[in-house]
Formats: C-alpha cells, sequence, structure tokens
C-alpha cells in the first residue's frame, strides 16, 4: 500500500505528496499532460524537442543543471507519445532548489535562439545515430505507421522524419509552450521524509504566483477498427531477418488492458514463455523472441517480436508461429500456470515500488488517468484475471485481421555472399 496526500492549487497545478521517513533523498517529479500524440501531423518531434529545451534555461536561470549539482541532485526527463515527465532526485534539506528550478522554468522559460539551436543539434544527432544509423533503428518509424491509419501513435516520439525538427521555429517553440507547459496541464510528485504542512507550504511559495491557463481539450482522431491483415517487407543492413507482429489491444482504462498484458507475459517474457518454449528452444527457429505491450493511454499494441536463425525462412516460421498462438488460444492454462504468471506480475510491481522515484512517477501517472489510488488497486485487478479471461482475450486479439507485421530482411553484402 503506497499511502499519499493530494491537493490543488489555486492555478490547477495537482500535487501529490508521498511521504517516506526511511530516506534521506527527496523526489520533485513533475509530470506534463502532454506528449507525440498532441502533436500536429506536419510538426512532428515537438514534444521531445521540448525535453530537451526544459533544460536551456530561464529567464531568471541560465544554467538549469549547475545549481542542481551544486545541491548534490540529479535530474533527467523522458517523452512518449502520451506524456513527458520531469524528476529530480536530491538530498532532502535540498529540496527548495529543485522546487525553485522546476516552478521558475514553468514560468518563464527562455526561448533564446542560442538554446533552440543547440538542442536541436542534439535531437538531429540523436534521430541519426539511434533510429537512423542504428541496426533496427528505424522499426519504429516503419511499424507505427503501418499499425495505425489515423490516431497520432502513427509516428514515434522522436518524430515523422528530421525535418520537422530541421524546420522548427521559434514562434512554433513558444506556441507549444504556451499551449502544455503550465499548471494546469502538470502533475507534481514530492515524495520524502516530510510534513504534509510543509509541503504545502513550499508548494504554495514555488508555485502559487505562476498564473492560471485552461488546459487544452485534447481532440485526437480516432483510430477505426482493424478488419484485415497488413503487412510489410524492408530490406536492411542488418544481422538478422526480424519479426515485428502488432496486434491492437485497448487502451490503458480498459479493463481488458491488464488482461492483454497478462497474455503478453504468457506468451512471451522469459525462458518459460509458450513464444520462447516452442520457438526458439524445442523448434530452433528462432534466435530470439519476445511478446510485450507498448503501454499507450489509448489503443496500444502487443507486440511480438524477435530474430530469426540463419536458414529459416519467414514462410516456415509464420506458419509456426500461428500454430503457437492458435494452440495457445483454444487450450485453458492450468491454474498452476496462472497463478505462477500473477506472481511474476506481483513480484516485478513490488521490486519495481521499491524505488522513491519509481513510486512518484506512478503517482503522477495513475493520477493522469483519474486517481493516484490506481497505484493500489493494479495488483488486485491482476489477482482477479483468470485463465478463461486469457483464453477469450487471445482469441479475439490474436488474430489475422488485427495483425500488422513488419518483416526487416537482412541485405546480403558482398562479404556475406
Amino acid at each position: 500500500m503506497i499511502d499519499y496526500e493530494r491537493f490543488t492549487l489555486e492555478n490547477g497545478l495537482r500535487v501529490i505528496f508521498h511521504q517516506d521517513v526511511t530516506t534521506p533523498m527527496a523526489v520533485v517529479n513533475t509530470l506534463y499532460d502532454v506528449g507525440a500524440r498532441d502533436e500536429a501531423e506536419s510538426k512532428t518531434g515537438f514534444a521531445h524537442l521540448f525535453e530537451h529545451l526544459m533544460f536551456g534555461g530561464s529567464i531568471n536561470i541560465p544554467d538549469f543543471d549547475a545549481p542542481l549539482q551544486n545541491a548534490g541532485g540529479e535530474s533527467n526527463a523522458f517523452t512518449s507519445n502520451d506524456l513527458t515527465n520531469y524528476y529530480n532526485i536530491l538530498p532532502k534539506e535540498n529540496i527548495e532548489t529543485a522546487l525553485w528550478l522546476e516552478s521558475d522554468r514553468m514560468l518563464s522559460l527562455a526561448f533564446t535562439p542560442k538554446s533552440l539551436e543547440v538542442q536541436r543539434n542534439v535531437v538531429i544527432e540523436e534521430f541519426k545515430q539511434r533510429y537512423l544509423n542504428q541496426p533496427y533503428g528505424d522499426v519504429w518509424l516503419e511499424l507505427r505507421p503501418l499499425a495505425y491509419e489515423k490516431h497520432p501513435y502513427k509516428w514515434a516520439t522522436i518524430g515523422k522524419n528530421i525535418q520537422h525538427i530541421e524546420e522548427a521555429v521559434m514562434d512554433d517553440v513558444r506556441e507549444f509552450f504556451s499551449k502544455h507547459y503550465h499548471p494546469a496541464n502538470a502533475i507534481l510528485c514530492i515524495a520524502g521524509n516530510f510534513g504534509l504542512a510543509e509541503v504545502k507550504a513550499l508548494v504554495e511559495k514555488y508555485y502559487g504566483d505562476i498564473p492560471s491557463k485552461d488546459k487544452q481539450v485534447r481532440i485526437l482522431e480516432k483510430e477505426p477498427e482493424q478488419k484485415i491483415f497488413k503487412e510489410k517487407t524492408i530490406y536492411r543492413n542488418v544481422p538478422a531477418d526480424a519479426f515485428y507482429f502488432a496486434f491492437k489491444m485497448p487502451e490503458r482504462k480498459n479493463p481488458e488492458y491488464y488482461i492483454v498484458d497478462a497474455l503478453s507475459d504468457a506468451l512471451g517474457r522469459e525462458k518459460s514463455s509458450r513464444l520462447f518454449i516452442e520457438l526458439k528452444k524445442e523448434k530452433k527457429l528462432c534466435s530470439e523472441i519476445q511478446a510485450y505491450i507498448t503501454g499507450n493511454i489509448d489503443e496500444g499494441l502487443l507486440v511480438i517480436s524477435g530474430k530469426l536463425n540463419q536458414g529459416v525462412n519467414f514462410d516456415e516460421f509464420e506458419k509456426a508461429l500461428w500454430d503457437c498462438i492458435r494452440d495457445f488460444s483454444n487450450f485453458v492454462m492450468s491454474e498452476e500456470e496462472m497463478t505462477k504468471l500473477v506472481n511474476k506480475i506481483r513480484t516485478s510491481k513490488e521490486f519495481q515500488e521499491q524505488g522513491l522515484l519509481n513510486r512518484a512517477m506512478n503517482l503522477c501517472f495513475f493520477e493522469l488517468l483519474g486517481d493516484a489510488n490506481g497505484i493500489n488497486e493494479e495488483l488486485e485487478i491482476y489477482q482477479k484475471i483468470t485463465v478463461h479471461h486469457i483464453q477469450e482475450t487471445a482469441k479475439s486479439i490474436l488474430i489475422p485481421s488485427n495483425c500488422s507485421l513488419l518483416r526487416v530482411i537482412a541485405e546480403k553484402n558482398e562479404k556475406n555472399g
């Protein structure tokens, strides 16, 4: 059970306080309700670019990192298709340094040509290194627009293409900040050995005078129901042929989300999973295989991915995979197997929540979903999943008409023949 207190400032900032008397450290975590899904299709990659720009200094504090490091702290951030999250970890005695820095850049980020140019170049280099010059790096740039036709999940967080970042101008940046970076669009979590009255006073001191703005109404194109099997084959300079089977799955607030999550674990989470045992260990068709979910707030994907063994062709592998999926859907798991599955999920969740930062981030995330207490209810939901839930969900989701398949074929260079 993770205890917390919740309060809201007059300007709309939602605040969660989680007390932990066992640690000398404190966490200041800020989640902004903006991700790649909030971008215009003609200007993608902005949420991620903005994550970098937020470290470029504010009007009052030109260097974000130096004061935090001098206070014994560290910070980082990440962007997804759904949200942007910034976190600071530092000794509890110095928490005001983090609150000062975070509140000041929420209020008055510096928009300088130099900062934009520096961070744009950083993002462009990241795009090249991680997505264009890395084996299998562009897989999600290819898979997303194959799986999604309308919803903005059809582009990756980094953006549809590098030109959108190259062409970003100051007016675009200012507009994005004004629309998304304000108290009503943020959730702040403070975690550490404090009292509630102390936290309320500190938050009011640093955030209370930031002007309020109206939260944007999110209107996204709804993804049409997929009714046909979709496939695409690309040729790349990679070590081995690879496969990515993407199945549409329910949104995060749908109770079936948890069933699909458990289903993906049963299929391909580790060496005891069905796909690993049958296709890798017994039939030796692939060198690696796993199943996982994207975890999106809107309709996400259950993905089965891996690499083929040398000499195995796609036709042979795909037949074996669909046979394995059909067997899995038609035969009910044993109660013993189901118990082991839920126990592994519970262990994973409990391990994750040992860290103060993870607790703070998860409290913010569940508050974004509608209620921070979801962090305490999740395990109970998993424990109510039955073998019949798994079987019925597998039958409805793991079907060709709900699947988008990306094949990556290794180009044979002269050396390999």
